[in-house]
């Protein structure tokens, strides 16, 4: 089976915690500070392996979660960074986050390299918190929560030339015939229900990838038969060689099929409509073809090249790949619809990140209002509520937001419920 979307959970490693430590000082009653900062959570980094072809792996493995950094030790020891987490992706493979709908990369070259859900960072130990007021602090920050997010992996194949055309009309017989591929091949539909990659060399030595799409019909763009599944991998290519069963073996009207792919192409991405496309009169040595064919020009409008040809002869192949090659080297690269344009920077997308400084306040029917929020969240998380001193400190970093001030704005008075995740604490004016 090919796997070619699927949707997967990521999450970056939690810092280790800082440390609560202290050394013997003569000058100091408590003893000096000595607790150590925790260690920074692993990084969940995608990495391009060119010898993967498909998603299938991800069917049996949904669930990546990076390992913590080590916690902050006694003598100001700092915990050890954990190792980020790799997993290798077949190219072509796109991230997209499941909750956004934002890329978060389009990871397409061998070795090619993005962190997916970032580690968090070690959390600090007291040793970082004295100061000449309070010399012997008891806090320290519990380690930052690795981000986690929902993704999803979507591949689409990296090929210079697409095939598109009916089921049946002799697509993998081309491809088997101009390349080493080697598409199982008989006489019913849906017989190519996994993409098919070749690489074709011409006479005079130039080379491209040729991809054997599966037959479409009328609706793909809507998802009926392969629909999805074969038209996300035209995306990349370059050039659209149109294969048309120029001998109508199975009654249909060959002008007909031409509009009916066109037709699909342009619902599903309108962009596709500007890709150079090369027409392909196949089973030209069959009866009715050459008369098939000459109707065929009187009514096309379109200013395409037509290349009659025998895939099972060999026939007309020569010029028809000449003429690809050729168009291929006029042809530049068409970015996915996503992609951001900067010069100089080849399939970079932009990540979405949200504000981390936004919070949002809102009342719940018995009265008590709940702050919710990244940054306020994030803060919570990295306080360790054990100690008084760390409670204070928490208190200071949401008046330094401005969360005491949205709170009054919102009605909040003295001895109100104020709710932050499983934490609920009385407003104090």
């Amino acid at each position: 089976m090919f796997v070619d979307q699927v949707k997967v959970y990521v999450k970056g490693g939690d810092g280790g915690n800082g440390m609560v430590a202290f050394r013997r000082e003569k000058y100091v009653p408590n003893g000096g500070p000595a607790g150590g900062d925790g260690g920074k959570g692993a990084n969940v980094v995608f990495v391009v392996e060119e010898g993967l072809r498909t998603l299938m792996d991800f069917r049996y493995q949904r669930h990546f979660k990076a390992p913590r950094g080590e916690h902050g030790m006694s003598k100001s020891m700092h915990g050890r960074n954990a190792k980020d987490m790799v997993v290798k992706v077949p190219p072509g493979t796109v991230v997209t986050d499941a909750e956004t709908k934002e890329v978060i990369a389009d990871l397409v070259e061998h070795g090619q390299r993005a962190v997916i859900a970032k580690g968090g960072r070690g959390g600090r130990g007291n040793n970082r918190f004295a100061t000449p007021a309070n010399p012997a602090p008891e806090i320290a920050e519990n380690g930052e929560p690795g981000q986690e997010r929902d993704v999803i992996l979507e591949l689409k194949l990296l090929a210079d030339v697409g095939l598109v055309g009916f089921p049946s009309v002799g697509k993998s017989t081309l491809l088997s015939v101009v390349s080493a591929a080697r598409p199982k091949i008989a006489e019913y539909h849906f017989t190519t229900i996994v993409p098919n990659l070749g690489m074709v060399e011409t006479e005079d030595n130039r080379s491209f990838v040729m991809a054997d799409l599966p037959g479409l019909i009328e609706g793909a763009h809507e998802g009926v038969g392969l629909g999805h599944q074969f038209l996300r991998h035209i995306e990349r290519t370059r050039v659209i060689v149109h294969v048309i069963d120029m001998a109508a073996t199975e009654g249909r009207d060959p002008y007909e099929d031409y509009l009916t792919i066109n037709k699909e192409l342009k619902e599903y991405n309108l962009r596709l409509t500007e890709r150079p496309q090369i027409i392909v009169a196949n089973k030209i040595d069959m009866p009715d073809a050459e008369e098939n064919l000459q109707k065929f020009k009187e009514r096309l409008e379109d200013d395409y090249p037509i290349f009659a040809i025998s895939a099972l002869t060999r026939k007309g192949l020569r010029d028809l790949l000449f003429a690809i090659a050729d168009k291929l080297e006029e042809t530049p690269e068409f970015p996915l619809e996503h992609e951001e344009e900067q010069t100089g920077v080849h399939r970079v997308l932009y990540k979405h990140e949200k504000d981390p400084d936004h919070f949002k306040i809102t009342r719940e029917p018995d009265g008590s209002f709940v702050v919710s929020g990244e940054k306020v969240e994030r803060l919570f998380k990295m306080t360790d509520f054990s100690r008084e001193e760390s409670v204070r400190r928490f208190s200071r970093q949401l008046r330094g937001l401005g969360v005491d001030d949205a709170l009054r704005q919102r009605g909040a008075k003295d001895g109100d419920i104020v709710k932050l995740l499983e934490f609920e604490f009385e407003f104090i004016e």
